[in-house]
């Protein structure tokens, strides 16, 4: 046995707890500066919520680790948190009381920035017609309307907001956004003169559509939309063909439905003067995509205008690893989803990104882990999805964790150093 001066400088008696200062930075290298950017888990953790539960796991490794926090969204479901907490005391969060997808009135938050010039409305969709709401969801899909979407916007520009950022995704509607056109003054009439409700039963019966009573101040209002989905409003790539189903549509039920919203398209770009069912994105949000380009909105990046706002660049400057997360990663999330946002931003940074989701398309792991530094998922063996959703935020701390000891254990001497940036 050697003696223990040949154990060299970090030796002592009561083994290698004490590491002689000159060596400390090649074999005990600084706590790392992480960047979590993820995105919300839907139906259980918003994405504030996740960035703590990450940084939670991150602790019990580096007690000193700089975590900055950027919670993302793409227009979906925490959009509004998500920027109210970028632009802080600029920022302001207020409720409107509408309509929400079946009818019954719901509180709706929604955001005003102020800055240069004047405000801007922020509001999301699926806070006011969200596939999580239970009073929504308790009606068929043929019964449910946008009208509360409407509402809200007409009740700003009634304080006289004309600038507005509407994030899409989440909904559970499919009405190709009569209900919003309608609230906002577009006039459905059957074949009689009646008035039709603006949900897809009631617009099997149009007949008629007059949009004199939508006003000019929606044709000065300036409508970025936020979203990542370019699919048109009908066909077998449309709103109803795609995410119907996810919403209620059952499979006989499609082409009827498609052929509703492709009449109820006709009849409004006719009235309005506009082609917009076509157009990349129409079918976001049930056709809520098509209703606002026919008003004149204009389609931008849900993700990207969120990393924006958040100053993501700024803090994947000078980072050493980052990491990305939903509450369900697969094919769509190459298409331009948060996590892709931030990938594609830390790569030009050359900051590795490790994906952390609640569940993985083991179909779609061909696509997805190319850009990621390992894809990882919730569940460390078979659970419910009960279990993973109560339990997430535990979940999320334990899985960060054992992340945090593998890129440790990368980063030390001999250990072959961190992973690298994506492509």
């Amino acid at each position: 046995m050697l003696p223990p001066s040949q154990f060299g400088a970090c030796y002592t008696p009561q083994g290698a707890a004490t590491i002689d200062p000159a060596l400390r930075e090649t074999t005990m290298p600084r706590a790392p500066t992480v960047v979590i950017a993820p995105d919300s888990f839907k139906g259980s953790l918003d994405a504030p919520a996740v960035c703590a539960a990450i940084a939670t796991g991150l602790r019990r490794v580096w007690p000193d680790v700089v975590v900055r926090a950027r919670p993302m969204a793409d227009g979906g479901e925490g959009t509004l948190d998500a920027v109210l907490a970028a632009v802080g005391p600029r920022g302001t969060r207020l409720f409107a009381t509408v309509a929400g997808a079946a009818g019954d009135p719901l509180d709706a938050p929604y955001g005003l920035l102020a800055g240069d010039g004047a405000p801007v409305a922020v509001i999301e969709v699926a806070t006011v017609v969200g596939i999580t709401d239970a009073a929504g969801m308790r009606v068929p899909v043929s019964g449910r309307s946008t009208r509360g979407v409407g509402q809200l916007v007409r009740a700003l520009l009634d304080r006289g907001v004309s600038r507005f950022m509407v994030g899409l995704g989440g909904s559970s509607t499919n009405d190709g956004g009569a209900g919003m056109l309608e609230a906002l003054g577009l006039s459905l009439r059957d074949g009689d003169g009646r008035p039709v409700e603006p949900s897809p039963a009631g617009l099997a019966a149009l007949a008629r559509v007059d949009a004199s009573g939508l006003g000019p101040r929606l044709a000065t209002a300036g409508i970025t939309i936020m979203s990542d989905v370019n699919n048109p409003l009908c066909g077998p790539r449309g709103a109803t063909a795609i995410f119907g189903p996810q919403k209620g549509v059952r499979p006989d039920e499609v082409a009827a439905l498609d052929a509703t919203l492709a009449r109820f398209a006709l009849l409004a770009e006719r009235a309005v003067g506009r082609q917009a069912a076509a157009q990349a994105g129409a079918g976001a949000a049930g056709g809520l995509g098509f209703a606002l380009q026919l008003v004149g909105g204009r389609f931008a990046s849900g993700a990207e205008v969120v990393a924006d706002l958040i100053g993501l660049d700024a803090a994947l400057a000078g980072a050493d690893w980052a990491i990305a997360g939903e509450g369900r990663s697969d094919a769509q999330t190459m298409l331009g989803k948060a996590p892709l946002v931030v990938a594609r931003r830390a790569a030009r940074a050359g900051v590795p990104v490790t994906l952390l989701s609640g569940a993985l398309d083991a179909a779609s792991l061909g696509s997805i882990a190319p850009t990621f530094a390992g894809c990882f998922a919730l569940p460390g063996g078979p659970a419910t999805l009960e279990a993973c959703v109560t339990g997430a935020a535990a979940l999320l701390a334990d899985r960060a964790e054992a992340l945090a000891r593998l890129f440790d254990a990368a980063r030390r001497p001999g250990g072959g150093g961190a992973p690298r940036a994506g492509p």
